[in-house]
């Protein structure tokens, strides 16, 4: 028959308490035991006395007649100094899983990019910053003072209508022939001014009349 020194779990939910026994390698966990040889409390702490009870003699006992302890109570056999526990090296033990290793893949893909995207934009050149232009402002050219020919020719026909009724209102000789002799002179624009200005004012024209009518009477008692 195979013995095995092993832990039977006892207590209640979330508070453990095990039993350190020697019993049948084909029992049941919990099940039937040969001798109980202590005890272990998880919920104590690592430095107190009562955490892990056993019996060094008996358990030195059940190991010369062949009983196999399992890893756990190998732990508790080492501490106590009764069977030195062989160092156990194991690999795999550590190593991620495949969905780890995936993941670990892509973080370290994800970090190199980031990585070469910095570098490439710490090479590149700095942009020159864009001044912007101020806007030309287009100064108003100065207006020519414009000389137009129909001003200087209102200013002759004003001239011209004046000194006209100048001549009106004293009519003579003198004021007819240097009526006449500034129409010879002036442009041929400035002369159609004056017939319209002569037409503008009838009463000039009444009082050349009356001028020739006075002229005549005067010349017939000098004839006589």
């Amino acid at each position: 028959m195979a013995l095995s020194i092993r832990l039977t779990r006892g207590g209640s939910k979330k508070r453990p308490y095990y039993r350190i026994v020697v019993a049948d390698a084909r029992s049941p966990r919990d099940g039937r035991f040969i001798e109980k040889l202590g005890t272990y409390n998880p919920l104590l702490a690592k430095d107190d006395d009562k955490r892990i009870v056993l019996d060094g003699d008996r358990a030195k006992h059940w190991l010369s007649v062949g009983a196999q302890p399992t890893d756990r109570v190998a732990r508790f056999l080492d501490v106590m100094g009764v069977r030195e526990r062989p160092a156990r090296n194991n690999p795999n033990k550590g190593k991620p899983g495949e969905k780890a290793v995936e993941r670990a893949d892509e973080r370290a893909e994800k970090a190199k990019a980031a990585e070469e995207a910095a570098a490439e934009a710490a090479a590149a050149p700095a942009p020159e910053p864009v001044v912007e232009e101020a806007p030309v402002v287009e100064e108003a050219a100065p207006v020519a003072e414009e000389a137009p020919a129909a001003d200087s020719n209102e200013e002759a026909e004003a001239v011209i209508a004046a000194e006209v009724e100048a001549a009106t209102e004293a009519p003579t000789p003198e004021a007819e022939a240097v009526v006449e002799a500034i129409s010879e002179e002036t442009p041929p624009v400035e002369a159609e001014a004056a017939p319209e200005a002569n037409e503008s004012t009838p009463d000039s024209d009444a009082g050349d009349d009356a001028a020739a009518a006075e002229g005549q009477s005067a010349q017939a008692p000098a004839e006589g």
